[in-house]
């Protein structure tokens, strides 16, 4: 998907990199981004493992184990979590491109300012929950209701990291592309 703001196969354009303190904080959430999808893949991988060494264990073994679940579904949320603001880096996320091969480069240009602003309100309000969802794990010390009871703090916090880095992310677009000339992609 491309909305003219990226070079295909190099993620987001660097010469389209606004100037200044925006461009500095772009760049700072590129390099945060890159990081974390490095981590993702780890967990990715040691959410593979878990489940896998949990099928070999009770098979083999008769042996079952308790925490393997929520042990992979915490590590599958923080994949699906921490990526987010690297996947919206390169507008990969749902998108509606029909629309600007017909548009006129203005029109164009509206809507995806709209479609951004429009995901920057949903985002943050979606990041709002979360932290409140974060403070209330913390505060009252919630656990999970399995036998082994981890803290759901721990997945709350990597949805609540997401997704103010998605809205962080958006924000930085949307100010990018108004820093813009009308002209430019």
């Amino acid at each position: 998907m491309s909305h003219g703001a990226e070079v295909p196969g190099k993620g987001p354009a660097q010469d389209l990199r606004p100037a200044g303190a925006l461009g500095a904080a772009t760049g700072a959430l590129d390099w945060l981004n890159r990081q974390l999808v490095v981590l993702s893949m780890l967990a990715l991988l040691a959410a593979a493992g878990v489940l896998t060494s949990s099928v070999v264990t009770r098979y083999l073994f008769k042996y079952p184990t308790e925490w393997q679940d929520e042990a992979s579904v915490f590590l599958m949320v923080g994949c699906t979590f921490l990526v987010g603001a690297y996947v919206q880096s390169y507008r990969g996320h749902v998108g509606i491109e029909a629309l600007a091969g017909v548009l006129p480069p203005g029109l164009n240009r509206i809507r995806l300012v709209f479609a951004d602003a429009v995901s920057l309100l949903f985002t943050t309000f979606f990041s709002w929950k979360s932290w409140t969802l974060l403070h209330e794990a913390v505060s009252e010390r919630q656990t999970t209701s399995s036998s082994w009871g981890p803290p759901l703090w721990i997945p709350y916090g990597m949805m609540t990291v997401g997704m103010t880095l998605v809205a962080l992310q958006l924000l930085l677009q949307l100010l990018g592309r108004l820093a813009r000339p009308a002209g430019a992609r």
